[in-house]
């Protein structure tokens, strides 16, 4: 069911919110409220073939080493309470430094798999399908882990 949706119509469909801390693998971590569309509520519209076990968040943004900067996550993962697609941060417009127009929260990855500036989202068969094949920019460059738990 491919589809294109403009922010506004993102946030006509819901909105949730919650407040996380973030651990980023540089070492430090901080706690914000974010507030965005659920990504189940995405899923649930989209209606993913049953062969598709990954989704794709693509950037505006680049790798450390060029080409178009990519994570991607479970459809399950994705499918869990605290995954959204972020708009807000502490109550305010998502700023352009932490991922405007939508950040990628993943509540239960480090902060490299919660993609900051996502252009678009693709639904496919498995994270082998997506560039390299490694399962997102971080992995197919820098060798950085898949599961990337916190």
């Amino acid at each position: 069911n491919p589809m294109e949706l403009s922010l506004e119509d993102l946030k006509k469909i819901a909105m949730d919110q919650n407040i996380t801390m973030h651990h980023c693998i540089q070492g430090w971590s901080g706690i914000a409220e974010w507030g965005g569309l659920p990504l189940y509520k995405l899923i649930e519209l989209v209606k993913p073939h049953a062969n598709v076990t990954t989704v794709a968040f693509y950037s505006f943004g680049t790798g450390l080493y060029g080409g178009v900067y990519y994570d991607t996550h479970t459809l399950d993962t994705c499918k869990k309470p605290l995954s959204l697609l972020a708009w807000e941060m502490n109550y305010k417009p998502l700023p352009i430094e932490h991922g405007a127009p939508l950040r990628l929260r993943i509540e239960n990855r480090l902060g490299y798999k919660r993609a900051k500036w996502i252009e678009h989202i693709e639904f496919v068969q498995s994270y082998k399908d997506v560039g390299k094949g490694f399962g997102g920019k971080n992995e197919d460059d820098e060798y950085f882990d898949l599961l990337a738990d916190t």
